[in-house]
């Protein structure tokens, strides 16, 4: 495992680079030197060395990363081997496999490297002069009763009524 100690040593910025490239995080490092994660940011920081090693190794772990995205999305082959065993005899076969574009993958890939144009959340610019007005009405019980029964708002919903030529929708009257 790893050194038990929080005293950087010259060493630490290869064993980290080597991890990073196989995918390590910030964490994973810690874990590995048997420290904090602080102590991993702390090193970052004070040690050039070490930064630039995590820096470099980190970013050749996103790009096949990267590249591996972009294969999916588009589909790829490869040679491959299937192997059976048929009366006791161990045989090979060599093929091509083919793995099929991945929509998915596609969509994630053109969401973030052209999100202008493939993202769902659209940006609207809602800048500019809007009048707003407000109504201040006060009903005494009476007039309460009057808008109620006069308001075409407040009445039953449509009624559908079928006649010869096609369905119309009435407004139920207070009648």
């Amino acid at each position: 495992m790893g050194s038990n100690l929080t005293t950087y040593r010259d060493e630490f910025a290869t064993q980290a680079a080597k991890l990073c490239k196989l995918g390590a995080t910030d964490p994973d490092l810690a874990e590995f030197f048997e420290c904090s994660v602080q102590t991993i940011l702390n090193w970052r920081s004070k040690h050039t060395k070490f930064a630039s090693a995590l820096k470099v190794a980190k970013a050749r772990a996103d790009e096949r990363v990267e590249r591996s995205l972009y294969q999916r999305a588009i589909g790829y082959s490869h040679p491959d081997v299937h192997i059976t065993l048929s009366n006791g005899a161990i045989i090979e076969t060599a093929f091509t496999k083919h793995y099929p574009p991945d929509t998915q993958a596609m969509m994630f890939w053109l969401k973030n490297r052209q999100s202008d144009t493939w993202r769902d959340k659209r940006d609207y610019d809602y800048r500019g002069n809007v009048a707003v007005a407000t109504i201040k009405l006060e009903l005494v019980h009476s007039d309460r009763e009057k808008v109620i029964n006069q308001s075409p708002l407040l009445v039953e919903p449509p009624v559908e009524v079928q006649t010869d030529d096609e369905p119309k929708l009435v407004r139920a009257t207070g009648d």
